[in-house]
This record gives structure tokens, C-alpha cells and sequence, in this order.
């Protein structure tokens, strides 16, 4: 096991950036340093697509929504994802 370095103090972000960019972490830190985080409260990326989809469909999925009190395109967000992870 190799003596870790010091890490020294940053002017400004700039500087840390450039820092972080060019050294080795393995001179920093041990493996053991390193711990699992989790980030749950991120929003995931969303994208916008164009699908088509028969009216009656939509009508229907509307009809549903409003019943629910959410956006129709909440609802169907919620349909895509329930058969994405569904095991075929």
C-alpha cells in the first residue's frame, strides 16, 4: 500500500476541473475509499418521440385519465413503462 497524497486546495473550480482531469486517482485514494451512492431523487432524462396511435386509443386513454385525475400523457408514460418491465 502506497501513501496516499494530500489533496491540495483549489483557487476556483476551474482549477479542481483541470486538477481531477489530469491526475491519476490511484495516487489519491485507496479502493476501499470508494463507496456505492445512489441518487434517487434525479429525474431520469426524458426525451420527446412522435408516435402514432389510433385515435380511439387515445380517446380511450383520456377517457381513463381523466378518470384518474392525471395527464393523459402521465398515463400513458405509466402503460409504457408497466409493459416495458413486464416479462414477455
Amino acid at each position: 500500500m502506497k501513501k496516499q497524497l494530500k489533496l491540495p486546495k483549489f483557487k476556483n473550480e476551474d482549477e479542481e476541473r483541470e486538477f481531477w482531469a489530469r491526475i491519476d486517482l490511484s495516487e489519491y485514494f485507496e479502493p476501499s475509499d470508494f463507496v456505492p451512492v445512489s441518487f434517487p431523487n434525479l429525474k431520469p432524462t426524458t426525451r420527446s418521440i412522435s408516435i402514432r396511435i389510433p385515435e380511439y386509443l387515445i380517446v380511450r386513454v383520456k377517457e381513463q385519465a381523466n378518470a384518474l385525475d392525471i395527464p393523459y400523457q402521465s398515463l400513458m408514460k405509466q402503460y409504457i413503462a408497466k409493459g416495458a418491465f413486464k416479462k414477455l
